[in-house]
């Protein structure tokens, strides 16, 4: 499925969802706030998590009460109706950032995703070592692509599988990191996804736009709560251990 088609197929069926329930011409109001590190990801003895460096930053969306949050590179407020939000263009990060972080509020109100906030404190070290053992219970012993930068998680598994990471940060990009090289997000990702026998991908990926890339017909499993409630509607396998 290409980007375009993945991003329309998305807001049909989140439209489906809203209309279902009777909320798409409803003046509902939702909107969003950049959460402070302490905030999203609270104070861990771990310093490298790319929140608390401010390489990347949560944007929160409120709705009848319910939260839904997404990691974004390109942080601003929305407010507005959900007729709007499936309405708009998405064209830039900032406008699936206001999409995704509203579908995870509404998909959390109505009770169709799980795991919709980030977990906080030692509680990211924890979920790292229940994926490792997940992996190990659903997939064997697979070669791993690992996409995206999230230190617990790659030196939890750097240390129980095979595995290569790329990241799209610059500062990561060629530096070795738990005994595994980050390499170039923006190279030739097909051949770094044909190489693995399952790809673990952040879930701030269908927010920068790459998610679509991934879906190849090779097992994919999506990391993270911004990818709730887009897991939710588009049929998309997910861990999260510990969020809320």
């Amino acid at each position: 499925m290409g980007k375009q088609d993945f991003y329309e197929e998305l807001i049909e069926r989140f439209t489906e969802l809203i209309r279902e329930h009777d909320l798409l011409g409803e003046r509902i109001e939702v909107r969003g706030r950049i959460l402070k590190p302490d905030e999203a990801i609270g104070t861990p003895q771990r310093q490298d998590f790319p929140l608390l460096k401010g390489k990347e930053k949560l944007m929160e969306a409120l709705f009848r009460g319910a939260r839904g949050q997404a990691f974004t590179d390109m942080p601003e407020n929305f407010a507005g109706t959900l007729e709007e939000i499936v309405r708009r263009p998405v064209e830039s990060n900032y406008d699936r950032a206001v999409l995704i972080s509203s579908i995870n509020a509404v998909c959390n109100h109505l009770g169709v995703s799980r795991n919709n906030i980030h977990c906080k404190n030692e509680e990211p070290e924890e979920c790292a070592g229940e994926l490792g053992d997940y992996i190990e219970k659903e997939f064997g012993s697979p070669r791993i692509a690992f996409i995206g930068f999230q230190p617990a998680m790659i030196q939890e598994l750097a240390g129980r599988f095979t595995m290569r990471v790329v990241d799209l940060d610059e500062d990561n990009i060629g530096a070795v990191k738990y005994g595994i090289k980050i390499e170039d997000g923006g190279g030739d990702i097909a051949a770094f996804l044909d190489w693995a026998d399952l790809v673990v991908a952040t879930g701030s990926s269908v927010v920068n736009g790459t998610l679509p890339n991934f879906l190849t017909g090779k097992p994919v499993l999506f990391y993270g709560t911004t990818v709730a409630g887009t897991a939710a509607l588009m049929g998309l396998r997910k861990f999260c251990a510990r969020g809320l």
